[in-house]
């Protein structure tokens, strides 16, 4: 261990401070479904994607081509995106059937030693990681529902004006609070008048005047 600053350095850190990643792939692997219509899409979720780039074209899918089933697969940091899209997508066609299935993949990973001598042959290090990995898949035709992972269509409840979601917003901000309660929304029969009225002024019922 190298000592700096008066803090022990750990070793792992101080052999890998000088590489850079310089590549990385994901190993291949068939989507976990059987009996997969014709015209499925699948929707590949990266790190660095745009949720409103893939809502998008996978809308564009669905609406307008009639796709009846639609695939989307995310492994690493970009699981948490994958479910976003699943959420956004069911809330705005509804009436989706539903399969999850979890599993690992491996990911390779090359580093290169940036502190070499001159004319030195290049140094690199090659990584394997195991990281976890989903596939969900929505579907307008029904599914098995003994299969492990099935979920039925959410119930449908209108969300109106105030529910309407954008395609870049996250999964909180597709359930927003009620507004506060105020006494120009009650129903104008719970608004009466009180007679003799020390104060002459209307209270609304079941709200005694003070």
């Amino acid at each position: 261990m190298a000592a700096e600053g008066g803090r022990t350095k750990p070793a792992a850190q101080s052999g890998m401070e000088n590489f850079r990643k310089v590549r990385t792939s994901e190993e291949e692997m068939p989507l976990p479904f059987p009996d997969l219509s014709p015209d499925v899409v699948e929707m590949k979720v990266k790190e660095g994607s745009k949720i409103r780039n893939l809502m998008n074209f996978a809308m564009a899918q669905m609406e307008l081509k009639g796709s009846r089933q639609i695939v989307f697969s995310g492994s690493g940091r970009a699981v948490t995106k994958t479910i976003t899209c699943v959420e956004i997508m069911k809330r705005k066609l509804g009436g989706l059937h539903q399969v999850t299935k979890v599993r690992y993949k491996t990911v390779l990973e090359v580093w290169e030693n940036q502190d070499l001598l001159p004319d030195s042959p290049a140094q690199n290090l090659t990584v394997h990681k195991n990281v976890p990995s989903i596939c969900i898949l929505l579907s307008r035709d029904p599914l098995d529902p003994n299969q492990t992972g099935y979920q039925p269509p959410e119930p449908q409840h209108g969300l109106g004006e105030a529910g309407e979601d954008t395609l870049g917003s996250s999964t909180k901000g597709l359930k927003r609070p009620l507004p506060p309660p105020h006494e120009e929304l009650l129903p104008k029969k719970l608004q009466v008048q009180v007679p003799d009225s020390p104060r002459g002024s209307g209270t609304t019922a079941g709200q005694p005047d003070h």
